[in-house]
């Protein structure tokens, strides 16, 4: 996380405060916003927390006028952030942003939100720097975060008896999503693909930090032919499973770096999808098909997103044959393109905390600015 490090550049004294959730929390962070109220998948969900939103931007600009920062580091969320940094920078308050948004897929044209607010753009993905320079942003490619993480230790047998699963079978891994919207979506054609699977298999679902385990663990069980065991380590499920089937987003990094073969899918509101697929421009949803620059991972999104469509594709990567190693050998050739070669003894994290320290660091060398009264 980067509060650790910016604290270990900046001092015991470095004050962070902003939109966030547990983690943020536990690191130190004063959360004025909750980052769970203004997280919403798709556009029609995001209509439906409208007030919810606007409510919670003008407590953190309201927040950020009282604190006046160094330096704001905004992370994703780009409906929320763009806005915000525009206020910001108003203030006098240098922006960086860290994990960029998606202009390069859909809504380009919010391009000239970030060339006139944002000071400094941190990618995680190797092709947004070209992107962003191209545009006239600064923008610095400092590697992504999962790939600093080493591959989970605990033994196949060891987590097998920890989550009652048969070591004998063959476990398939499944990641609906980090949101309730989004397990509410995608699960119920996990568990149907499951179904038509078979029992032969043992099912793997990790359950995210964001979601309740009652809640997560009373819709996995609406299937009663084949058992979902509940999980709390994405990463070492993906590590022991022989396949997944993964929920277009973070989880679909994790599966390329750890390289175990699986399938992207992903479904929104149908006026989510018909409404964004005219505003899509590339081809691919799938990072690691981003990546690539060519579909590596086979993708099942909205409409093709079915139990068929993903039992079959589950046959053809989980025994032994040219599916299954070319799908290997093709995200091994893939994983290190989130890596900085330039700085391997660099992590992501600690290069994008340098950049933010460097320039709270700045901003305090200089007059203070009158910007915003």
């Amino acid at each position: 996380m980067l509060i650790p490090e910016l604290r270990t550049l900046l001092g015991s004294e470095a004050r962070f405060f902003g939109v966030g959730g547990e983690k943020m929390r536990a690191a130190g962070c004063e959360t004025i916003v909750d980052s769970a109220k203004v997280a919403a998948v798709g556009i029609t969900e995001v209509v439906k927390h409208v007030v919810t939103i606007y409510r919670e931007f003008f407590r953190t600009v309201g927040a950020a006028r009282r604190l006046r920062p160094d330096v704001a580091v905004l992370i994703d969320f780009p409906d929320f952030n763009l806005r915000l940094a525009e206020k910001l920078h108003a203030m006098g308050v240098p922006v960086v942003y860290f994990v960029s948004p998606q202009l390069w897929a859909w809504k380009q044209r919010r391009i000239w939100r970030v060339k006139r607010f944002v000071d400094r753009m941190l990618v995680i993905f190797p092709f947004e720097k070209e992107y962003y320079r191209e545009r006239g942003v600064s923008a610095e490619f400092v590697g992504h975060p999962l790939a600093d993480i080493p591959l989970p230790q605990i033994p196949r047998e060891v987590f097998a008896q920890k989550f009652r699963l048969d070591p004998g079978k063959t476990w398939i891994a499944l990641l609906p999503g980090s949101r309730a919207r989004e397990l509410l979506l995608n699960l119920p054609v996990m568990l149907e693909s499951a179904k038509r699977l078979g029992s032969d298999y043992e099912y793997i679902m990790p359950i995210a930090s964001t979601l309740s385990h009652a809640w997560v663990e009373q819709r996995a069980r609406q299937t009663t032919e084949v058992r979902v065991h509940l999980v709390d380590d994405a990463r070492a499920a993906l590590l022991h499973s022989r396949a997944a089937v993964v929920a277009s987003g973070t989880a679909t990094v994790e599966a390329t770096l750890i390289g175990t073969p699986f399938v992207v899918v992903y479904r929104v509101s149908r006026l989510s999808y018909a409404i964004g697929r005219r505003l899509v421009k590339v081809k691919n949803f799938g990072m690691v098909n981003l990546i690539a620059g060519r579909t590596i991972v086979p993708e099942l999104i909205q409409a093709d997103f079915s139990a068929e469509n993903v039992v079959r594709e589950l046959k053809r990567l989980i025994p032994d044959g040219k599916a299954r190693s070319t799908m290997i050998r093709e995200l091994q050739e893939t994983s290190p393109r989130l890596r900085r070669p330039e700085h391997v003894e660099e992590t992501a994290i600690r290069r994008a905390s340098k950049i933010v320290a460097e320039i709270a660091l700045s901003k305090l060398e200089r007059p203070a600015s009158t910007s915003g009264q």
